[in-house]
């Protein structure tokens, strides 16, 4: 199990949640060691899915889920900054940016995985535990079970400490922004921090303002990625 598969986890927990979102309910009520954050215990599709705690998020991963999961989501961010891209002046409409299309259609990561779609991988990850951390709710309890449920995936050692590492670090919005490589890949990290936050809480926010700082996203890139997100909710 590679960090690769183990975000598609992720997103496949978000398509449980969105198919029955009763269970987080059930499996809170019947957990025998109750916890705060999303109602406690563990929600449908694992306990991975506690980073998937809100509702734009569970209609997000469930779309994300019928496409491919993380290829969908790469392609959702590279359409939004396309098209904003095509929209800036000097920039002949209809333009070829440079970058591929990313496919959308339904995929299995087996098919894809190479060192360089783990290290992707591995980024988008990252930035979605560190915005999941940004209002304080994954608590011991959250971290211990995502840290379970991890070992339970994975027998890979490497990834279980890698995962550890993320989890302990605290939210920083600096170190996640030097994780993009590109224009486009910088697009997909902050779409990827809006869908697992709500947005609501001034340490969200704050925290997604200074990521895009670090970013170095245009103002009105921003502004698009955050429609893009807030579509998705609806």
């Amino acid at each position: 199990m590679s960090i690769q598969h183990l975000l598609q986890q992720i997103l496949q927990s978000g398509k449980g949640l969105a198919q029955d979102p009763g269970s987080a309910v059930r499996s809170s009520s019947t957990s025998q060691n109750p916890m705060g954050g999303f109602g406690g215990g563990a929600l449908v599709g694992g306990a991975l899915g506690l980073l998937l705690g809100n509702k734009k998020f569970r209609k997000m991963g469930g779309k994300l889920a019928g496409y491919g999961g993380a290829a969908a989501l790469g392609a959702l961010a590279l359409k939004t900054y396309q098209d904003w891209q095509s929209r800036q002046p000097g920039q002949p409409a209809g333009a070829a940016t440079g970058t591929a299309p990313v496919p959308v259609a339904p995929l299995r990561l087996t098919d894809v995985e190479t060192p360089m779609m783990e290290q992707h991988s591995r980024a988008m990850l990252a930035a979605m535990i560190a915005a999941a951390k940004a209002d304080g709710h994954i608590g011991p309890g959250e971290k211990a079970m995502i840290e379970a449920e991890v070992e339970r995936l994975s027998p890979s050692a490497a990834d279980q400490r890698w995962t550890h590492e993320e989890l302990e670090k605290p939210a920083d919005p600096a170190a996640v922004a030097k994780l993009a490589q590109s224009p486009a890949m910088a697009a997909e990290i902050y779409l990827a921090s809006l869908l697992v936050t709500e947005q609501d809480s001034f340490m969200e926010r704050a925290y997604l303002d200074e990521l895009a700082r670090g970013l170095e996203l245009d103002p009105s890139l921003k502004a698009e990625l955050e429609r893009t997100a807030a579509q998705q909710g609806n």
